[in-house]
C-alpha cells in the first residue's frame, strides 16, 4: 500500500501543488489584511491538496491510452503496470472526499461551491480532446485557487480582488500550459488532440504565451494599485517579471532542451515569490 501511495504521489507530480498552493494562500492573506486563523489555514491547504491531487490523478486516468502511445509519457505508473486504474480510481475518490470535507469545514459558502470547485478541475482532462483553449481551462481551474481561498476565510466575494488575482493565475498559467505543451506538439497532433502549439506551430505558439504573461503583469499591476501594495509587494513583482522574461528566453522555436527548466523551476519561483512578498507587504504595512 505505502509503495502504491508513493507511486501515486510521484505520478501525479505532488511536489507541484506548490505551483497553486501560494496563490491560495495569498489570496487568504489579502481576504484577512493579515494572518487569516490557524484553522482556516489549515483547511484551505487540504482543500487544495484535495482538490490538485484528485485532478492530477484523475487526469492521469482519462489519459491512459494517450499517454502509453506517446513516447514522452509511456513510462507513467498506469501504462507502465505501476498501478492499475481501480487503485487509482479509489485515489480520485479518497482524494475528492478530503476535498468536500475541507469546504465544509471552512463555511457554507465553500461547501456549495466546492462541487463546481471539483467538477472544474475534473473537466478540464477531457479539453484537449475538442478545443485548443485547453490551456484556458487549466488556468481556470488553477484560478479557483485565491477566490476560494478568499470566501474561506470571508465566506463571500466582496472586493475584486480576488477575481483580478484569479484572472492573474489563469493566465500565468495558460501561457506556461502553451510553453510545455510544445514539446507535444506532433504527437497531439497525430492524436486529434487540440493544443495552441498543434492548431498554430510552435513559434506562433510562443508568441501567444508571452501575450497571456504581458497581460498577466498588468493584472498584477492592477491588484498592487487596488490594494495599495508598498516597496515589499512592488519588489516580488518586479522579481515576477525578471522570472518571465527568463523563461520565454529558456525556450526558443528551434530549441526546446530547456522546456523542463522554464516549466518547473521558473514558474515555482513565479508563485512562491508572489506569495513571500505580497503577504509580508500586507503584513508590514496593514
Amino acid at each position: 500500500m505505502l509503495k502504491n501511495l508513493k507511486t501515486t504521489l510521484e505520478m501525479i507530480k505532488f511536489e507541484h501543488t506548490l505551483f497553486a498552493l501560494p496563490f491560495a494562500l495569498l489570496g487568504a492573506v489579502l481576504a484577512a489584511r493579515g494572518l487569516p486563523g490557524l484553522k482556516q489555514v489549515v483547511w484551505i491547504v487540504m482543500a487544495m491538496v484535495g482538490a490538485r491531487s484528485a485532478a492530477m490523478a484523475f487526469n492521469r486516468l482519462v489519459d491512459r491510452d494517450f499517454d502509453a502511445a506517446n513516447p514522452r509519457t509511456r513510462m507513467r505508473a498506469i501504462p507502465a503496470g505501476l498501478l492499475s486504474t481501480r487503485y487509482v480510481v479509489i485515489f480520485t475518490l479518497g482524494a475528492s472526499g478530503i476535498f468536500f470535507v475541507a469546504a465544509a469545514m471552512l463555511n457554507p459558502l465553500a461547501l456549495k461551491l466546492s462541487p463546481l470547485a471539483l467538477g472544474s478541475v475534473l473537466f478540464y482532462s477531457y479539453t484537449k480532446r475538442f478545443t485548443a483553449l485547453s490551456h484556458v481551462a487549466l488556468g481556470w481551474a488553477l484560478a479557483i485557487a485565491p477566490t476560494g481561498a478568499w470566501i474561506a476565510v470571508r465566506g463571500a466575494i466582496d472586493a475584486p480582488t480576488p477575481l483580478l488575482l484569479s484572472l492573474a493565475v489563469l493566465l500565468w498559467t495558460a501561457g506556461f500550459d502553451i510553453i510545455y505543451a510544445c514539446q507535444d506538439e506532433g504527437f497531439d497532433r497525430q492524436a486529434g488532440l487540440h493544443s495552441i502549439p498543434s492548431r498554430i506551430g510552435v513559434a506562433r505558439a510562443l508568441q501567444i504565451a508571452r501575450l497571456f504573461h504581458l497581460v498577466m503583469f498588468v493584472v498584477l499591476l492592477w491588484i498592487a494599485w487596488l490594494t495599495g501594495l508598498h516597496w515589499v509587494g512592488m519588489v516580488g513583482l518586479a522579481a515576477t517579471a525578471g522570472l518571465l522574461i527568463h523563461q520565454h528566453r529558456l525556450v526558443r522555436p528551434d530549441d526546446l532542451s530547456k522546456l523542463d527548466m522554464a516549466f518547473f523551476t521558473t514558474n515555482a519561483y513565479v508563485s512562491v515569490i508572489l506569495f513571500v512578498t505580497i503577504a509580508a507587504d500586507v503584513l508590514l504595512f496593514s
